[in-house]
């Protein structure tokens, strides 16, 4: 069965710094793309950050793109998403996704799995 949870939410500041973290039950992990989604209030689930299965490659929507940093690891079969510069805009519920079909993703229509959300607020 498989599971992912997400841990790392939370109240911070705009300018902030956050770590969010994904513990996979996927096995292999290795055979797996991972990443991180968001929604916001009223808004569709939006991509934020993938990785591929080896790790060699890291896609990022452009909103974030310079302020946060998706990685992985295998041995502790966590993905992580390391947020910096925080804005008011990142408010969101962060969702962490696994795929088996694809390499790479920036859809969630190719992911196969899902975590339950972790929240995070930034307030001003």
């Amino acid at each position: 069965q498989v599971h992912l949870v997400e841990s790392g939410g939370g109240l911070v500041q705009a300018g902030d710094s956050l770590r969010l973290s994904c513990v996979a039950s996927i096995h292999p992990f290795g055979d797996y793309a991972l990443g991180w989604f968001r929604q916001a209030p009223g808004k569709e689930r939006e991509f934020v950050a993938s990785i591929s299965r080896s790790g060699s490659q890291t896609l990022a929507s452009d909103s974030v793109k310079d302020r946060f940093t998706v990685s992985r690891d295998n041995a502790k079969m966590t993905v992580y998403l390391q947020m910096n510069s925080l804005k008011l805009e990142d408010t969101a519920v962060y969702y962490c996704a696994a795929s088996y079909r694809y390499s790479s993703f920036r859809s969630s229509y190719e992911c196969d799995y899902w975590g339950q959300g972790t929240q995070v607020t930034v307030s001003s």
